[in-house]
């Protein structure tokens, strides 16, 4: 049920995809090109899939192309209840220009589960992503392009360090209040699909998501004058036809709340797409985060 709401809602979809085989390995010495079983791995250059740990968790990552001088590591972030395959396409389209990773957070795909009874937070999944990027990223300035819960998180992760984080993509992220503007938007009498939309959605939001992730409604915050690039899906609630001009209205009023993160924000309608953005115009993703990656790399 978890994916039919989440797929109207536009909020996270919860469809729990098995990432990248990869290989399960130990810290302790570099890597080879080609490491067999139970060998070491902690160097951030190579292409395919690894398993690093983080704090304790055990990391499915993910890289492709080279590292050239003074240019971003791009990393992309999937969406709820997705795994980096997700976004397999356009890292292998990124990666014949840049240096690219993705990774599974703590719930999703081949990564290690969340602890059994706790809710994560954006300080918890925030952490990770620290851990994730000292490893994949070390000095390198990084563009973070993040797709529905994967763009809520760049976004809420992105002001408080701007040290590191030097541009960002939203790709339909989840919106900042969607909690609040849920409620406000299909009503308490409602029956039906539009009542099980809103509350799958409150719910899901709450911490009922395989990252037992709680989405928290909050101000947007701001990262200063990096260059961000915001894309919004053109439909997408056609399954709730009777508030589905009022949800496009509170997704659309949510995207323009993330401008708010920079005073170079730019926000786009994908035109043609639903809020699958890299998969319905994947045109369009791929040179929203080539132009951010070519500011991040250019700017003073």
């Amino acid at each position: 049920m978890f994916r039919t709401l989440a797929k109207a809602t536009a909020a996270i979809a919860v469809v729990c995809t098995a990432a990248g085989a990869g290989l399960a390995l130990d810290e302790g010495q570099a890597g080879a090109a080609t490491p067999t079983a139970g060998a070491a791995f902690t160097g951030s250059d190579f292409t395919g899939t690894r398993k690093i740990r983080v704090d304790g968790h055990s990391v499915n990552v993910s890289c492709a192309g080279r590292a050239h001088r003074g240019r971003p590591l791009v990393m992309l972030m999937a969406g709820g209840g997705e795994g980096l395959d997700n976004m397999a396409a356009l890292q292998k389209s990124l990666s014949r220009t840049n240096r690219v990773c993705s990774y599974d957070r703590l719930g999703e795909g081949a990564s290690d589960q969340p602890a059994a009874g706790t809710l994560q937070t954006m300080d918890d999944t925030g952490a990770l992503l620290t851990g994730v990027l000292d490893r994949l990223a070390g000095d390198r300035p990084v563009v973070l392009a993040g797709h529905s819960l994967g763009g809520y998180i760049a976004a809420r992760y992105a002001p408080g360090h701007t040290d590191r984080v030097k541009g960002l993509v939203l790709l339909d992220a989840t919106i900042p209040h969607l909690t609040r503007d849920m409620n406000r938007t299909i009503p308490a009498d409602a029956t039906g699909v539009p009542a099980q939309v809103r509350d799958g959605a409150i719910a899901v939001n709450e911490g009922q998501n395989p990252e037992q992730f709680v989405i928290a409604d909050g101000p947007v915050r701001s990262a200063g004058h990096i260059p961000v690039e915001i894309l919004k899906h053109e439909s997408q609630y056609a399954e709730v036809p009777e508030y589905g001009p009022a949800l496009e209205k509170m997704w659309a009023g949510g995207q323009r709340e993330w401008q708010r993160i920079s005073t170079r924000s730019s926000l786009t309608t994908a035109k043609g797409s639903g809020h699958y953005i890299h998969t319905d115009r994947p045109d369009l993703a791929l040179k929203a985060v080539q132009k951010v990656a070519h500011r991040a790399a250019h700017q003073h």
